[in-house]
This record gives structure tokens, C-alpha cells and sequence, in this order.
């Protein structure tokens, strides 16, 4: 019954501005196709719901401790290796862990900042539009990084974050400026229609999350950024 209970909160929730247009071009659609056909109206209702739940944003629970690095997006964990950061975000050049997380479309397209900081810099990136389960779309597809400045055990850091389009994503929409403070678990972003984002952590950096593994935007911890034996947290 609990997670009966838990699937229903994750269903009905509010919907994000951004969808706005898309539903109102698909209740006109809907109105318009069914009256001239009724299966036509069907289906456009069909794909207007659909729009309706992509396009949800719901609340998150957010684990807080220090150290902790929460998950940007809902979606799977497709890879996790060890890489240099793209250029654009002028991060040292020096192998960084990367956990990459895809978005199908049937996920929550809201991203969430994984730590709390400064966004010090964003840079877009024009690109193509490659599968972005793909190792390659980190370099070769259409993205927008950022770099947030945080602290831990009173030590600077620079964490990448960047948001990638895939095959149907066409565009990547941002809700922060460079400057602004965000805590862990705040909403930064939305990329429509399926893709994936990448955080960039500090060598030495605990990774807690296995390939293929689901997470949850704002809920899941992908990492310990001060690495050694699992640790309490809470949330909030």
C-alpha cells in the first residue's frame, strides 16, 4: 500500500511553466482533430496527457549533509568513469570522475543542483544531437555547463555540472544566472524530450551508485565528495 501510495504522490503532481505552451497547442489539437475524427481527437488527447506528465515537477525530499552530492535528474545511471572535464568549463585539466545520468522520456525533465554553492560560470555549447546514452555526446552534442563553487571540511571546490541533448531533446532551458546561490536539491534546469546530464567530482570523491542503477532528482546521493566509510544523514 506504501508503494502504492508513494507512485500515486510521484504521478500527481504540478506541472512545470515550461509546459504550458505544449499543452495548450495540445488541447487546441485535441479539440480541433476530434472534430473532424474521434480517434484523431483521441490520440491528440492521448498526447497531451503524455505532455502533461512530462512535463511534471514534483517535490523532493533532499538529503543534507556535508559532502553529499545528490543526483541533477531522474533517470538511469549509464556510466560512471574517470575523464578530463570539458574545456569550456576551465576546470583544471585533471582526471575527474563523471556520473552521467540519461533521462528517457518517460522521466521528470526537471534538473536539480547537486551540491550547495555558487554558480561561478555557464557556458552553452552548440552541438549535434547523438543518442545520448552515448559515451561521445559529452563532447560532440548540443549542452549547457555549469560550474558551482562549494565548500567541504572548509576546503574550495568546483563541481561540473552539464546538461546534454540527445537524440529528441531540442532544447535545454536554464533557470539560474551565473552569481546566483543555490542550495543542494534547488531546480536549475529542464531539457526537453529526453537527455542526460553529467557531474564532474574532485578525485577522491566516494561514487554510491552503480551502473543501471534508477535515481531520483534532488533525493538520490550519487556521491561523498569526502569519501571513507557510509555516513547519517538527514533531510529536508
Amino acid at each position: 500500500m506504501t508503494d502504492l501510495f508513494e507512485s500515486i504522490r510521484r504521478v500527481l503532481v504540478p506541472i512545470h511553466k515550461e509546459g504550458y505552451p505544449f499543452i495548450l497547442i495540445g488541447i487546441v489539437l485535441t479539440v480541433i482533430g476530434g472534430y473532424f475524427a474521434q480517434s484523431l481527437g483521441w490520440i491528440f488527447l492521448i498526447l497531451t496527457l503524455w505532455v502533461c506528465y512530462f512535463f511534471r515537477d514534483p517535490e523532493r525530499i533532499t538529503p543534507v549533509a556535508d559532502g553529499l552530492v545528490v543526483s541533477p535528474a531522474d533517470g538511469r545511471v549509464n556510466l560512471i568513469v574517470t575523464t578530463l572535464p570539458p574545456p569550456e568549463l576551465d576546470l583544471p585539466q585533471v582526471p575527474m570522475t563523471r556520473v552521467s545520468v540519461f533521462m528517457n522520456v518517460f522521466d521528470c525533465h526537471v534538473n536539480r543542483v547537486p551540491v550547495t554553492g555558487l554558480i561561478g560560470q555557464i557556458h552553452y555549447t552548440p552541438g549535434l544531437f547523438l543518442n545520448a546514452e552515448l559515451d561521445k555526446a559529452s563532447e560532440d552534442n548540443e549542452r549547457n555547463g555549469l560550474v558551482i563553487e562549494t565548500t567541504h571540511r572548509g576546503a574550495a571546490l568546483r563541481i561540473g555540472v552539464v546538461q546534454i541533448a540527445g537524440l529528441v531533446a531540442r532544447r535545454i532551458v536554464g533557470f539560474v544566472n551565473a552569481g546566483d546561490r543555490l542550495s543542494v536539491g534547488e531546480r536549475f534546469g529542464l531539457i526537453r524530450f529526453g537527455s542526460r546530464v553529467d557531474v564532474y567530482l574532485p578525485e577522491g570523491t566516494r561514487v554510491l551508485v552503480g551502473l543501471g542503477q534508477k535515481a531520483v532528482a534532488g533525493e538520490t546521493v550519487l556521491a561523498d565528495l569526502g569519501g571513507g566509510p557510509e555516513r547519517q544523514f538527514r533531510r529536508i
